[in-house]
């Protein structure tokens, strides 16, 4: 949780004279942000102002938020005044974001000055489209927003207001209000922000109890802040496979052979791969791991915490987790993955819900599920290869509320046991004991340098062109490994190549890194 703030000087606008109060909200998709504006325009209308609301929309969702504009003064000796249609950096009297991040962006955008503004901004985060597909930690430094906070506005109310309106079963525009009427930015008293919440019909009352206590919060400046609510469990059921009563003694065997350091992710990876596949793959899951350990334990690993078998814990899962076709078509056809799309949506009885899935699949996906020796055969003949390609590589909207689309996604995601006999499988299998094997050689001669080549499988990730490019940035950073796996400093060019490899799509950090690597290997 960042620090709150809540730090209250003069009102920063007043009464309205010569030019108008100016007011810019930046919100996302669901947070209620034209409610917002609606609520805050009839309000100054209530008092027979004359107000004026616009809006710049963002692209898609959370890739930009939504910008919405108002400006309220009442009309001078029976003249209405000509508003602006957009804010004008250095000119705004109160910056609203609902979302920590966007207060920053309102900063950069010069919205938020020290002599002029009230910022009101909720300190949670909603990822961005960007942050999210970095294949490292690409969230987002807030450090610096909180920096800027304190230099940049000139009255600053920032806490939680997310978790105050899931709290009392709202949403954060309600919050906002409340926190607005307790700012006293707006010549107006509590009853009249409550009298416009009441005209409205659909969660009056919900939105009532979060205004108060936005309200009371502002205005009391208490540090306590309101836990959300615990959002519902989903009813994703454990595969059946998950019910076998072999998996027990599996668990049991995970405590005999493993050490304590260990314990927690090993439990981990064996749930997420007996998901995947099924008990018997999750014998083998432990099979492999023991015998990590087992050369972990020689290279002396209990004096460094065990390690080396926490990364291989991890990241043997994910290796055996590969996200192919029939593992892609068993999660969309999920009971619990269509409740939790509810629960975010919060679709109420008696509203349908209608969900269409864009799949691009190639032919490489499709010849993945196909039996070892078909597909190496298949793979043989380019211009056939070619031929398939051209008519299965195409994008489809898959409509999964329809019958005959999720009875076909329901029968490929019921292929798992066909998996194992797969080209896809051999292919990753085959991999995957390279991997291992460079890892296992490596622990013996340099501890470190072993862990650094198990923890290179976060390049790999995702399915189709995304899974492609993580496998390539991959196999060149394990050959550059090769390289100076000799060196003392082997472990910590091992981590500068993984790193490099994670900042960037493209991967020239990562060629850069190589290339000096290659000056003097």
């Amino acid at each position: 949780m960042r620090d709150e703030t809540i730090r209250l000087a003069l009102p920063a606008a007043g009464e309205a004279t010569e030019r108008p109060i100016s007011m810019a909200i930046v919100a996302m998709g669901g947070q209620g942000g034209g409610v917002l504006t609606d609520w805050i325009v009839q309000l100054a209308e209530n008092h027979g102002w004359v107000a004026q609301s616009t809006s710049v929309p963002g692209v898609a969702q959370r890739t930009g938020a939504t910008i919405y504009y108002i400006e309220a003064m009442p009309p001078l000796g029976g003249r209405k005044p000509i508003l602006s249609l957009m804010p004008t950096p250095g000119d705004v009297d109160v910056v609203m974001a609902a979302e920590f991040m966007e207060a920053g962006r309102s900063i950069l955008r010069g919205l938020v000055t020290p002599d002029r503004t009230t910022l009101i901004a909720s300190n949670h985060r909603s990822l961005a489209i960007g942050e999210k597909i970095t294949p490292g930690n690409g969230i987002a430094d807030g450090g610096a927003v909180t920096g800027a906070i304190g230099v940049a506005a000139k009255t600053e109310i920032i806490f939680d207001f997310n978790a105050l309106a899931i709290a009392h079963g709202s949403v954060i525009s309600a919050a906002m209000f409340g926190a607005l009427a307790a700012a006293s930015v707006l010549p107006f008293d509590r009853e009249s922000y409550l009298d416009v919440i009441r005209a409205g019909e659909k969660g009056a009352k919900a939105s009532i109890r979060t205004f108060e206590a936005a309200f009371d919060r502002v205005k009391t400046g208490s540090p306590d802040v309101v836990a959300p609510a615990q959002p519902k469990q989903s009813d994703n059921p454990p595969s059946p496979v998950t019910a076998d009563p072999r998996l027990a003694a599996l668990v049991a065997r995970l405590k005999q052979e493993l050490p304590e350091p260990a314990l927690a992710m090993a439990r981990a990876g064996l749930k997420k791969v007996v998901d995947f596949q099924d008990v018997a793959y999750g014998a083998e899951y432990l099979d492999i791991l023991k015998t990590l350990h087992a050369a972990d334990r020689i290279a002396g690993g209990s004096a460094r915490g065990h390690a080396f078998t926490q990364a291989a814990a991890k990241y043997l899962a994910n290796a055996m987790t590969y996200d192919d076709v029939i593992r892609v078509a068993d999660l969309k056809t999920r009971a619990g993955r269509r409740a939790r799309i509810e629960d975010e949506l919060e679709i109420s009885q008696g509203q349908l819900l209608q969900t269409t899935e864009f799949m691009h699949p190639r032919m490489e996906e499709v010849m993945g599920i196909l039996p070892v020796g078909f597909g190496r055969w298949l793979g043989a003949r380019p211009r056939l290869l070619g031929w398939l390609d051209r008519r299965v590589n195409k994008g489809r909207r898959v409509r999964t509320y329809s019958l005959p689309w999720f009875l076909t996604l329901y029968v490929v995601g019921g292929l798992r046991g066909l998996r194992r006999r797969s080209l896809r499988h051999a292919v990753e299998t085959a991999h995957r004991n390279e991997w291992l094997k460079a890892a296992s050689d490596a622990v013996g001669t340099n501890y470190q340098l072993g862990v650094e080549i198990l923890q290179c499988r976060r390049l790999v990730k995702g399915y189709s062109d995304t899974h492609s490019r993580g496998l390539s940035k991959f196999d060149k950073t394990l050959a550059a490994i090769k390289l100076i796996e000799r060196r003392d400093d082997a472990a910590d060019w091992a981590r500068r190549l993984r790193e490099a490899a994670l900042k960037d799509s493209a991967g020239k950090e990562l060629d850069g890194v190589i290339q000096t690597i290659k000056s003097f290997a």
